[in-house]
């Protein structure tokens, strides 16, 4: 007898069970991998966003369930005080009595606290959930809010080569965050460039409200900058300030400021004017001063904002409004003065890739130390590629011998037609031609105070300085490179125009 047992044959499947729209591979191994994991991924998905909607559903259809909070607590916060995260959280642990308490009102509060501490920029991967509330004694209804977030690096070093206002500098700078554990940040910067020879400043900032939209900010610096591409002098600075900003450029910042500064006027050379020689020597400035800027602009170079309603960009907004007020009662100080600035900047798109830039800038300095006037150091200067092109640098105005010694009132106006590469809208490089115009002029302070400023005014309105020319606008945001060919129209006598080649690098141009 045969003790041995065939097993039974083993056969493939009846048949195929795939489906023609699942567009399975036949053959290829790999390709049925990768189609595996593709269709895995699809279901994954498709399982995901089927409990996203379940959830949001019910979620929606409890948004009027109690819901109290009463607790709130931040896991991951080593380095950040306690105190500092109550001051953020604990305004939300107070119910209002006009507003239910409600599961509506405790994922607002959620939602807000998880950007304020983002905001802080102390944390990063700010996560939330909503748990029973532990306390023995707490209602049904009573949540926790318990956010997981993880502390951002305190460190941060940096060493740069940096282009700005037609300067170029080395400069290293190193910055600690969460000094103290309350979002304090301290910043140390030093630099070495052309025109300022040496340079520092360190500064500590913090928030002082609990929406974290106001920062205080002490400060202290110290440069020196070599003047003598116009006024035969280096100038030394040394000073501390203290500021308070609030709100966003977007919908108006302000900044609050008292500086007091120490300036030095030294190693003047051997063609340096009376003026000059004059002003040689230590001068102090104790002084307050306010800001306010508004910017709507999408876009700096052209002056532009997105548009909701059109595909062309509609006009964006630039004002800039900052006075100071210096040597007056308690502030003591060698420097006396009341100065004012305004700067405004828009931008109109004629059609697609041919905008219409329009810029004009003012100021009023007024000396309050009676027929001695004002010093060097706080006059306004005028001209170059980033002022008033088709000038040299600081060129224009009130000059002893060759020395730019500087005016108290200005006025420069600009406008540029900025235009695309022929068939080459995305590149960086833009043309554009320009007409600048601008005056600077002194305040006779001999004369009563209406006779200055009327003769003051007439001079300013009568005798405009003018350039025109085209150019090149190369785009490395934020910096703005220009190369510009211009050509002096109308200058006054011992004004020095730039005819030919100017080349510009800033961040503000007119």
């Amino acid at each position: 007898m045969d003790d041995h047992v065939e097993p039974p044959k083993l056969s493939p499947p009846l048949q195929d069970t795939s489906r023609p729209r699942d567009k399975e591979p036949k053959d290829d191994v790999e390709k049925i991998l990768e189609w595996q994991q593709q269709r895995i991924a699809r279901r994954l998905r498709g399982d995901y966003e089927s409990a996203v909607v379940h959830l949001s559903h019910l979620i929606n259809s409890n948004l009027d369930a109690p819901a109290r909070i009463a607790a709130i607590r931040v896991e991951g916060a080593h380095r950040t005080r306690r105190s500092f995260l109550s001051f953020l959280v604990n305004p939300f642990l107070v119910p209002d009595p006009d507003k239910p308490q409600d599961l509506q009102s405790t994922l607002h509060a959620a939602r807000h606290i998880a950007h304020l501490l983002n905001k802080t920029d102390v944390f990063s991967n700010v996560a939330v959930k909503v748990e029973q509330a532990r306390e023995p004694l707490a209602d049904s209804a009573d949540v926790d809010l318990v956010f997981t977030a993880k502390e951002r690096g305190r460190l941060y070093l940096n060493s740069s080569t940096e282009l700005g206002n037609n300067e170029g500098n080395a400069s290293a700078t190193g910055r600690i965050r969460n000094v103290f554990g309350g979002a304090e940040t301290f910043e140390a910067n030093v630099s070495f460039g052309t025109r300022t020879r040496r340079a520092y400043r360190a500064a500590l900032s913090a928030p002082i409200s609990r929406d974290l939209d106001t920062i205080g900010e002490i400060s202290t610096y110290g440069l020196e900058r070599d003047l003598t591409s116009y006024a035969s002098c280096f100038e030394g600075l040394r000073g501390v300030k203290a500021a308070i900003r609030s709100g966003f450029p977007t919908w108006g910042m302000h900044e609050f400021t008292y500086e007091g500064v120490i300036r030095h006027i030294a190693s003047l050379t051997p063609t340096a004017s009376l003026s000059m020689r004059e002003a040689a020597g230590f001068s102090t400035k104790s002084s307050i001063s306010h800001t306010f800027t508004l910017d709507t602009r999408h876009d700096k170079i052209l002056g532009t904002r997105v548009s909701k309603f059109s595909a062309l960009p509609s006009p964006g907004t630039y004002l800039k409004f900052s006075q100071e007020l210096a040597g007056v009662g308690p502030l003591g100080g060698d420097a006396k003065f009341w100065k004012g600035e305004i700067d405004a900047k828009t931008g109109f798109a004629i059609t697609e890739g041919l905008t219409l830039s329009l810029a004009a800038r003012s100021g009023l300095l007024w000396g309050l130390a009676g027929p001695k006037g004002t010093l060097f150091p706080d006059r306004f200067q005028l001209g170059g590629p980033t002022s008033v092109r088709g000038f040299m640098s600081n060129a224009m105005g009130p000059r002893e011998g060759s020395d730019s010694i500087g005016g108290d009132a200005y006025w420069s106006l600009g406008a540029s037609v900025i235009s695309d590469i022929p068939k080459r809208p995305s590149w960086p490089v833009k043309l554009h031609a320009w007409v600048n115009a601008g005056r600077l002029e002194g305040i006779n302070r001999s004369l009563p105070w209406s006779e200055a400023l009327e003769q003051t005014k007439a001079s300013l309105l009568r005798y405009p300085s003018v350039a025109a020319g085209v150019g090149l606008i190369y785009r490395f945001d934020p910096i703005r490179v220009e190369l510009n060919f211009g050509l002096p129209l109308v200058n006054s006598v011992g004004e020095r125009g730039k005819r030919g080649i100017q080349v510009g690098m800033g961040l503000e141009f007119l």
